[in-house]
């Protein structure tokens, strides 16, 4: 696939990014069913995910 643009670059990084949030959150959710994990757990794990995703992703998109 050829870009020839930034925007385009920003929305395929997006996309990108939604995905994994999606297959991550997943995978915490079935580790929840399976294993019987506390929320609180999965909600620090999906916090520090999402917070590394900010970090490392935002200066790309900027």
């Amino acid at each position: 696939m050829i870009v020839h643009g930034g925007i385009m670059i920003s929305y395929g990084m997006v996309a990108f990014v939604c995905l994994g949030v999606l297959l991550i959150g997943g995978l915490l959710i079935a580790m929840r069913v399976r294993h019987k994990y506390h929320p609180n757990l999965i909600g620090a794990l999906i916090g520090g995910l999402l917070c590394f995703l900010l970090l490392e992703a935002l200066p790309a998109l900027t």
